[in-house]
């Protein structure tokens, strides 16, 4: 008769077999949830780091801002037709007029024109129907327009700043800052900078050819866009995109000095309605280091 066999003493224990079911359930589970995760909506993909999206943030009414944009001579036409502004299309002041009443505050608007130093609704339909200036159709409008700033430097590193303004309605405004003209609709800084010396300088350098007595600097360009509130036009939000070049003027008075302003309208058909406008009659300049 053969021996009984030894007795089973290594067999799992209870706790053992419970453990070892729930790892192989896990797993089970585990492989089929990542096969029907890798087949659905296989035209959605997510990155690991997607890119981050840029908000451009409204315009502040209140505040000042300024925007450095591309100043390369090759981007500037590019840059012009970005901002190239929106004609409007207002028969008279008084439709404007009346345009803007419910869009600005009243306080505001019942300024233009009154206070020293501002301009009245004949301004603004002048710069709109000349293509100088935009209003966005919103409340309150926004007002953009393109500006050329000359720097025009002289002997011993000094450049020409405008201190003031003598105003047709025997205001002073005080300016403070370089040559500048509002540009016409499709002019390059260049021809706009040979007309704002012109008109504004031409009092002093009469007998000249502006052309043969200006020398800009191209490789001067500098581009920026400015947003806040007008001086001109109270409670009106502007964009100014600011052009700006550097050049040299023979012929100018080595100390302070005034120029009148060139009659900006002729006989134009405009030339009634600019006369109820607030026009500068003379400007005063200084230089500074």
């Amino acid at each position: 008769m053969s021996p009984p066999p030894p007795p089973l003493t290594n067999l799992p224990t209870l706790p053992d077999l419970l453990l070892t079911a729930l790892s192989v359930c896990f797993l089970f589970t585990s492989s089929k949830s990542n096969i029907a995760s890798s087949n659905a909506c296989p035209f959605l993909s997510f990155p690991l780091n997607p890119r981050r999206l840029l908000k451009i943030p409204a315009m502040s009414h209140t505040a000042s801002s300024t925007t450095t944009l591309s100043s390369s001579p090759s981007n500037r036409k590019n840059n012009l037709n970005i901002f190239a502004p929106r004609r409007h299309n207002f028969a008279s002041p008084q439709s404007l007029s009346d345009w803007l009443k419910p869009r600005l505050p009243s306080e505001s608007f019942a300024s233009w024109g009154t206070k020293p130093g501002t301009k009245n609704v004949h301004n603004l339909w002048l710069e709109l129907a000349e293509g100088e200036t935009s209003l966005a159709d919103s409340t309150p409008p926004v007002r953009t327009v393109q500006v050329l700033s000359v720097r025009v430097t002289g002997k011993h590193g000094k450049f020409l700043v405008e201190s003031h303004q003598e105003l047709s309605d025997g205001n002073v405004r005080m300016r403070g800052r370089p040559l500048s003209e509002k540009m016409k609709p499709n002019e390059d800084p260049e021809s706009a900078a040979v007309r704002a010396i012109r008109e504004e300088l031409g009092s002093v350098i009469e007998g000249s050819e502006v052309g043969d007595i200006v020398t800009i600097d191209p490789n001067s360009y500098q581009m920026a866009v400015e947003e806040r509130d007008s001086a001109s036009y109270p409670g009106l939000p502007g964009c100014y995109v600011l052009h700006t070049l550097s050049a040299q003027v023979e012929g100018l008075p080595e100390g302070d000095f005034c120029t009148y302003e060139v009659d900006e309208y002729g006989d134009s058909d405009e030339k009634k309605l600019a006369n109820r406008a607030v026009s500068v009659k003379k400007h005063y300049w200084t230089w500074v280091s």
